[in-house]
């Protein structure tokens, strides 16, 4: 299973095609429309998000709410595309008769991708690059991660995410009793925190961050239940699906740094305090006593929940900008603006979950028979009960 994305920040629309889905899985345009909501929410999100209203429109590969095994196109319209026709159509424009694009960027910004990919692809301006490279991009992948959780939810797999630190103010550790919980808890809160006295920290911080032109970063948290053990693999590298994950969170935009289970907390733990003991039992078979490991040994799932975490940096935009270079005339400039927000960690929780649930969902489509929906249950059933019986 995999996916491509394509389209540009100011661009006409945002387009993902999804290919191997299994045939008769149900998918309509709500499934993924509710994902794209959760995403433009949170406290610190800036104007971009009252302009647009994210909804996918699916162009291929579902008829009358079912898959058919060929591949899914999505489309999501970008609303503002109607202010930045000329400056990002794609027709030539005209320079023998005055017509010039507007808007250039020759001055790169601190932490973006603007120079190094201008000096990848040759772009003097680099507006070329910072379109692409945009945050915007992650729309489309929601809409990717919101189909992978509808197959995930089909074979009894839950998913939710939640944020646990932003600007240095740490939220204290919540009980659930359920994901279903934990995501209704989170969906209510401005910043998808669990702990009332640390969101309201949080979203001062935010707010006092914007103020002085200035932004702010935190960790997000995504945990899945319900992943059957062995799935992965131990034989090649690129097969481990730990790494898979933690890849899948480092390339979104501005993350930094992944843990799973207690993460760089192990190299100030002895052993004994580290891996998880081994129980049985007749009602769940094999079990963790603790899940330190985050539901992963040896590159595969051990049936414990899956914990991950991942650190996103401050948005590089300020609105007190960081000296740059003109790539022109090589004076010393501030960086230019672009329209951004001053803490998108709460939006990044939804990105997060959703590329986790694609490589969950993927690793079950390459282990199980997977050309099938029903197949595709009736498959990973029958694995619960072997390893259960091992």
């Amino acid at each position: 299973m995999r996916y491509l994305t394509a389209g540009e920040s100011h661009g006409p629309q945002l387009t993902t095609i999804i290919e191997g889905l299994p045939a008769g899985m149900p998918l309509t345009a709500e499934d993924v429309n509710k994902e794209l909501s959760r995403r433009q929410k949170g406290h610190g999100r800036g104007r971009r998000m009252q302009i647009e209203k994210d909804q996918a429109q699916i162009k291929s590969g579902i008829r009358h709410g079912y898959t058919l095994g060929s591949p899914v196109a999505l489309v999501v319209e970008n609303d503002d595309w109607k202010h930045w026709t000329k400056i990002m159509g794609s027709e030539p424009f005209d320079e023998t008769e005055g017509e010039e694009v507007k808007r250039q960027i020759t001055r790169p910004r601190p932490g973006h991708a603007d120079l190094n990919g201008g000096l990848k692809y040759g772009h003097r301006d680099m507006r070329n690059v910072l379109e692409r490279s945009s945050a915007r991009e992650t729309t489309v992948r929601v809409a990717a991660g919101a189909v992978a959780k509808q197959l995930l939810k089909l074979l009894g797999i839950e998913i939710a995410s939640h944020v646990v630190e932003i600007g240095g103010i740490k939220a204290e550790q919540a009980e659930f009793e359920s994901l279903a919980q934990l995501q209704e808890l989170s969906e209510n809160s401005p910043v998808r925190c669990l702990d009332s006295k640390a969101e309201k920290k949080m979203m001062q911080a935010i707010d006092d961050a914007k103020a002085n032109g200035d932004s702010i970063g935190g960790i997000v948290e995504v945990i899945a239940e319900g992943m059957p053990a062995g799935v992965g693999s131990y034989v090649h590298w690129d097969r481990k699906l730990d790494a898979k994950v933690a890849a899948a969170v480092m390339s979104i935009n501005a993350f930094k740094g992944v843990e799973i289970g207690i993460g760089f907390e192990a190299a100030e733990r002895f052993g004994s305090e580290v891996h998880d003991e081994i129980a049985w039992n007749e009602s769940k078979g094999y079990y963790r006593k603790t899940n330190r490991l985050g539901g992963f040994e040896g590159g595969m799932t051990t049936g414990m929940p899956i914990v991950v975490r991942g650190v996103m940096k401050p948005i590089p935009t300020l609105y007190k900008p960081l000296e740059s270079v003109d790539i022109d005339t090589k004076e010393p400039f501030t960086a230019s603006i672009e329209r951004s927000d001053s803490c998108a960690v709460p939006a990044a929780a939804v990105v997060a979950e959703a590329v986790v649930a694609w490589e969950l969902a993927s690793a079950i489509m390459d282990q199980f028979y997977s050309d099938r929906m029903d197949a595709l249950s009736a498959s990973v059933e029958e694995f619960r009960r072997y390893a259960k019986e091992f």
